[in-house]
């Protein structure tokens, strides 16, 4: 008699249940806003409660404080992405491609980004660089067409047009951040105004590079 060898049999994972991943997905979208208006140190059962979930929901999905800070940060740089894959895929004016990314990015308020970055979890982390990387590539993709075109001036870089977006989306010091958003697209739109082409003044200092905010 021939013994016969079974072929084990590959089990795929189960998907996680649409009621789940809508969990999550409102979790992520409730500690975004949370993180903005009050940092990133709010308590997670606030999260939960403006999430609509429960205690336990939040942390099935996140074990701890870092992991939702990190899928916060990279849901948040998923969309700027996204908006720069938007941007760079128009075939209109190099510059206006350039604004609209701009201003997409400051709806997003990457300036609630930095402190979480810098103090809750290792900037090296898989995730965080990925979504980095992309987005600096995209975006020295859309400044080098404007530039091309003749639209953008000569003496600013990546790092100029970043810093200005999160700083103009950082709501002044002694105001609610929500009352603020009324001014950003105003003054952003004067700042970006500034990047235009041709240069009607000689910026101090350097051009901001993406060395330079990695330091």
């Amino acid at each position: 008699m021939t013994a016969t060898t079974e072929t084990p049999v590959t089990r795929k994972a189960p998907r996680p249940r649409a009621d789940a991943l809508r969990n999550r997905e409102r979790i992520v979208a409730a500690a975004r806003e949370m993180f903005v208006e009050f940092g990133c140190e709010v308590p997670l059962d606030e999260v939960a409660r403006r999430a609509g979930v429960g205690n336990a929901t939040v942390y099935r999905n996140f074990p701890d404080r870092d992991a939702l800070v990190r899928e916060v940060v990279c849901s948040v740089m998923d969309r700027t992405v996204r908006a720069a894959e938007q941007a760079l895929n128009e075939t209109g004016d190099a510059f206006e491609a350039l604004e609209r990314f701009a201003h997409a990015a400051a709806d997003e308020r990457i300036s609630a980004l930095c402190p979480m970055i810098s103090s809750t979890f290792d900037q090296s982390h898989p995730d965080l660089e990925d979504a980095r990387r992309r987005v600096e590539s995209l975006v020295v993709q859309l400044m080098d067409r404007a530039r091309a075109a003749g639209q953008l001036r000569d003496d600013v870089e990546y790092g100029d047009l970043l810093v200005g977006v999160a700083q103009l989306s950082r709501p002044p010091a002694g105001t609610g951040c929500m009352s603020a958003d009324r001014f950003v697209h105003r003054h952003l739109q004067l700042f970006l105004d500034g990047m235009r082409a041709p240069a009607r003044s000689v910026l101090p200092g350097s051009a901001v590079t993406v060395e330079d905010l990695r330091r």
